[in-house]
């Protein structure tokens, strides 16, 4: 659901999702929600950087989980904020693939070198995942 407006935010336009555990399909949903929240806000290369990111932290909390997820997306000023919260109290584990060939493990190696800003709190049962994305331009 894309809220428009957040109460807790003045001026922030705001989205929050929840996919159900094992719905990779609704990973293209949330990007498509993504877009449309910062259609004429924000400037293609943040734009895509977030979606990317986004992607990365949303599969990771439904393979490595079997709890759903609640993806949170704020753009506020010129910061993005996305915070992923799965149900499962294990703290991500970045790691090296061992091999060139592997096609997993670099999801949060990615949102590492692509995010100003990232981490990983505590949120009763389970964690959230965040990144921000600052500097953001609005669209041209």
């Amino acid at each position: 659901m894309v809220d428009g407006r957040d109460q807790g935010i003045p001026g922030a336009a705001r989205l929050t999702r929840r996919i159900g555990a094992g719905d990779l399909g609704a990973v293209a949903g949330v990007r498509g929600a993504l877009r449309e929240l910062w259609a004429h806000r924000v400037a293609d290369d943040p734009a895509y950087t977030a979606e990317l990111l986004t992607t990365e932290l949303v599969t990771n909390a439904l393979i490595h989980t079997a709890y759903g997820a609640v993806v949170t997306a704020t753009l506020d000023g010129d910061v993005l904020r996305v915070e992923v919260r799965d149900f499962a109290p294990e703290p991500p584990d970045p790691y090296l693939p061992v091999s060139e060939e592997r096609t997993h493990g670099r999801g949060l190696l990615l949102v590492q070198a692509l995010a100003d800003a990232w981490g990983m709190r505590d949120q009763g049962i389970g964690k959230v995942v965040w990144f921000e994305l600052s500097g953001v331009k609005p669209a041209a």
